[in-house]
Parts: C-alpha cells; sequence; structure tokens
C-alpha cells in the first residue's frame, strides 16, 4: 500500500484506497464546503456538487477503485498519479482501467480545497467503449504521423 510522510496527503490515499458508494457521505471530512472539482467531464464548485459527481459515476459504473500510485507533496499541495479500475454497468467486459492523475491543494485545516484531476478521456475511456472504442481507435491510427 501506497505511504506518505505528509499526514494530509495520506489520509487522501487512506481515503482513495478505501472508497466505496457508502464514502460520499463522509466527503466533508476530506473535502472543503466551498472545494472546486475539475476533471475531463465535470467542472463545480461546492462539496454537494463534488458529492454530486460522485454519486452519479457510482451508478455509471460497477467496482470503482482508486489505487494509488505515487504522491508527491509540497507545501499546501500534492500531485498523485492512480489508477482507477471499474465495470460499466451496461456491457458485461473485463474491468477497465483508467490511468491519470490529480492535482491537489490543501485548505490549512488539512482538506481538500481544489481537485483536479488529469487524464485523457479519449484514450482511457473512449477507445474501450463498444462501437465508440473502434472509432476512436480509427481515428488515432488516422492522426498518427
Amino acid at each position: 500500500m501506497m505511504t506518505h510522510e505528509d499526514p494530509r496527503v495520506q489520509r487522501v490515499i487512506d481515503f482513495f484506497h478505501a472508497y466505496s458508494p457508502a464514502s460520499v457521505a463522509d466527503f466533508g471530512r476530506y473535502y472543503t464546503e466551498d472545494c472546486h472539482f475539475k476533471d475531463p467531464f465535470n467542472e463545480v464548485r461546492g462539496l454537494a456538487e463534488v458529492q454530486r459527481i460522485f454519486r452519479h459515476m457510482d451508478q455509471a459504473l460497477r467496482e470503482p477503485r482508486f489505487t494509488v500510485t505515487a504522491a508527491v507533496a509540497q507545501k499546501d499541495q500534492c500531485f498523485l498519479t492512480w489508477d482507477f479500475s471499474f465495470r460499466l454497468r451496461r456491457y458485461r467486459h473485463a474491468p477497465q482501467v483508467v490511468r491519470g492523475a490529480s492535482h491537489l491543494r490543501f485548505a490549512p485545516d488539512g482538506r481538500i480545497a481544489v481537485h483536479r484531476d488529469y487524464w485523457d478521456a479519449a484514450e482511457e475511456l473512449y477507445e474501450k467503449l463498444p462501437v465508440l472504442g473502434g472509432l476512436m481507435r480509427w481515428l488515432k491510427r488516422r492522426a498518427m504521423a
């Protein structure tokens, strides 16, 4: 399991490693009320909106699991790399894995004030979907030099 000497970072790592749909109710222990969250599909402000995004994810996916693979921290900021595995609810495919990174900025109380996720939606998600995946792979081949 990933460990880090900064207790704020370790707390976040532990939280995401133990994530389950029930965890969304505890987000207030980890995120500030006015937190800012951005990923390739969403940009929201406020704890309730971040919780809404994760609840939607839990409705759309089965067996979501975060694995933090590396962490770097400096002052009030942290950068995590992670693997996110899941199964699509509508399809009976093997588990999918999205690899990405998160930039976190901590509030003075140690909770997350800013959470920005970076990952390539085309490569990590669209290419793995039935029908759309074939089109995305074809487009990628056409765009390669």
